[in-house]
């Protein structure tokens, strides 16, 4: 439940129009998180990361919960992508600012997942709400 709980509000910070269309006053909340966007992009693009590894690694669930395993690999992607979005500043700063190629391919990388960021963010939201249903459908 927690991976689908945290995949809502990631995605919630990757699709600010979305909230501030239907709450005006949300402006001000994410004009107070925005100093640390960054760091959480970076903590949830990990996260995604070794999400998307845990499941490769228990690959056997496919046979006993596969809508499970399939709900948690694609929340893990999503989180991985939108983290790696918001954190994108971080990432650079961090790890690639000795290595020029793996520079300018991250940037490309960034240039073609900025497009999607808001439909991401958006089918995000989805996988999120259907993480927390699938939990207490399958583990109760």
């Amino acid at each position: 439940m927690i991976w689908g709980i945290s995949l809502i509000l990631l995605s919630i910070l990757a699709v600010p129009s979305l909230l501030l269309s239907k709450k005006p006053n949300a402006k001000e909340l994410l004009e107070k998180i925005e100093p640390y966007q960054g760091w959480i992009g970076l903590v949830f693009c990990f996260w995604g990361v070794w999400g998307i590894i845990s499941a490769i690694l228990n690959l056997g669930w496919l046979t006993t919960y596969p809508i499970w395993w399939v709900t948690l690999l694609a929340g893990n992607i999503i989180s991985a992508v939108l983290g790696f979005m918001l954190g994108f500043g971080l990432i650079n700063k961090f790890f690639l600012s000795k290595n020029e190629a793996a520079k300018e391919k991250a940037n490309e990388l960034r240039a073609k997942l900025a497009p999607k960021q808001g439909k991401l963010g958006f089918f995000g939201l989805i996988v999120g709400g259907w993480m927390i249903v699938a939990s207490f459908l399958f583990f109760t």
